[in-house]
């Protein structure tokens, strides 16, 4: 996992954040084309380091899917705290946050990688309780709004993304376009009724979310 730093980092150390990069963005793209028996070797020739290069900064495999669901639920966190400065209407915050997500370029290949059951750890820990505390107020203001169903909670959001965000076997811009398409079909589905017709089983807290991230 990354150290923190004081100060401006040096151009050695800008050099290494730029590799450090291309090895994430390499290692999202690997994992979700091959999946979690990819080969190392295929995540540093696309990120155009050398296997020692790698093999320092992350010396097993788990390290960088660790890497990688730290970054996936930061900028999950982000756009929703983006969404929520941008519109002032709740409602629409939340669409807005949900389009962005999947409106990604590497969303299909972001947002499973914040899953898969690995060990918890401090970090990992403290990126699920940002994204918590972002989903949760991005929840609470729909909520009070009254345009957002009250059995819908902040641990729906990532699942539903999950659903809404398979990898298609078309272009990238196709698949957005579909991606987008079924989220307009499910937001009718999330908006409060009037006369609910049915009752669904109630909704999954932070708990049961982050149980199906990590091992016991």
């Amino acid at each position: 996992m990354r150290a923190a730093r004081s100060g401006p980092p040096s151009g050695r150390q800008k050099e290494a954040d730029r590799n450090d990069e291309r090895v994430l963005r390499a290692a999202r793209e690997v994992f979700a084309e091959l999946g979690w028996n990819a080969p190392v070797s295929e995540i540093a020739r696309r990120a155009g380091v050398g296997m020692g290069s790698l093999y320092r900064r992350y010396p097993a495999k788990e390290d960088l899917a660790q890497a990688l669901r730290v970054q996936g639920m930061d900028e999950l966190a982000a756009l929703a705290r983006n969404a929520m400065a941008a519109h002032t209407d709740p409602w629409t915050a939340l669409a807005a946050f949900l389009r962005a997500a999947l409106s990604a370029p590497d969303a299909g290949s972001l947002l499973p990688l914040i899953g898969g059951r690995l060990p918890s750890t401090d970090e990992i820990d403290a990126a699920s309780n940002r994204l918590k505390a972002a989903l949760d107020d991005l929840v609470d203001a729909a909520h009070r709004s009254g345009a957002l169903r009250e059995d819908v909670g902040s641990a729906d959001l990532p699942l539903l993304l999950s659903h809404l965000s398979p990898r298609l076997p078309t272009t990238a811009e196709r698949a957005v376009e579909l991606h987008l398409r079924y989220l307009d079909l499910v937001l009718s589905g999330l908006q409060n009724p009037s006369t609910p017709d049915q009752q669904s089983a109630g909704p999954p807290d932070w708990t049961e979310l982050t149980d199906l991230w990590n091992t016991p």
